[in-house]
């Protein structure tokens, strides 16, 4: 990746670091599954009207939208609502660093560098160390939730890169059309219809704006650009920045939800930069030694 796509990264990392901490503050009294079909009928209206189909076979629109968008965020919700905290949600949720590059491995053949192994190695390390620091208030049920979450992203990834869309922003747009029905038909069996009309009734300012950051900013932004790095780069290079995000989301949540970190967390986040910068190092290309240029030439001279 040059250093315009790594600072594009970097920069989705922070809008999505920070997004678990405004759909924390959103949800409040709404049906989580309710909440996020709202969060994608934003994602559509009115951009669906402005963004052209990307130009891709409808079955991979599809795939993205369901794991993506339903899958990933449909398990990550109920887990918040299960008790999950925005920091702790945002550091399970990096599992998927794991799972996409192990799918690109076998499905794409895309191996990465040993470099790149060691980067995700010590973020890992890292998301260990943290969530043994912070983890053991929270129910199994909703850890599993995030990381089925987690494990429909990586799929959706690898999805995404396999498509070479470079329009990120129409796959984007276009997937999430796939999106709010069945969100909202799995509410109203999982919730009942009762639930969900309160749930809608009480769809006040707070809820609105949460929605308006989840929808503009983490969905319309975020997720175009990071579907336009994955089809310009391998998803090795691009998906491990996304480990940026916990950190984002527990700093936010220190400063506003006075969710202090303690010290495993501050170590684990200190462990989990470092592969993500390791990972991210360019690799320096061989220079030929003198001698070796002139064998070179000379074996060309002859």
């Amino acid at each position: 990746m040059n250093r315009r796509d790594s600072l594009l990264a970097a920069l989705v990392a922070t809008i999505w670091g920070f997004n678990f901490v405004v759909i924390d503050w959103g949800m409040d009294g709404v049906p989580p599954l309710l909440f996020l079909a709202v969060r994608f009928a934003l994602v559509i209206f009115p951009a669906a009207f402005f963004v052209s189909r990307p130009s891709a076979p409808w079955r991979t629109v599809v795939a993205v939208g369901v794991f993506m968008s339903i899958g990933q965020f449909g398990f990550l919700y109920v887990a918040m609502d299960a008790g999950m905290s925005p920091g702790l949600a945002a550091l399970v949720l990096q599992a998927q660093v794991i799972f996409t590059i192990l799918i690109a491995a076998g499905v794409l053949r895309e191996r990465p560098t040993r470099r790149q192994i060691l980067g995700v190695l010590l973020g890992s390390i890292g998301l260990a160390v943290v969530a043994f620091g912070r983890g053991g208030h929270v129910a199994v049920s909703a850890v599993l939730l995030c990381l089925l979450g987690a494990l429909s992203w990586g799929i959706g990834n690898v999805v995404s890169r396999a498509s070479g869309v470079t329009g990120g922003l129409s796959l984007t747009v276009w997937s999430a059309t796939v999106v709010p029905v069945p969100l909202l038909a799995l509410s109203l069996i999982l919730d009942g219809t009762s639930e969900v009309a309160d749930g809608l009734a009480g769809f006040g300012w707070q809820a609105g704006l949460s929605t308006v950051y989840t929808a503009g900013l983490a969905s319309l932004v975020g997720y175009g650009i990071f579907n336009t790095l994955l089809a310009r780069n391998p998803s090795a290079s691009v998906v491990p920045w996304v480990l940026l995000a916990p950190v984002v989301a527990m700093g936010s949540a220190w400063a506003l939800l006075g969710q202090r970190p303690n010290g495993p967390e501050m170590l684990g986040g200190a462990v989990l930069i470092v592969g993500v910068l390791v990972a991210m190092r360019p690799v320096r290309a061989v220079v030929p030694s003198v001698a070796l240029r002139g064998h070179l030439v000379a074996a060309h001279n002859d």
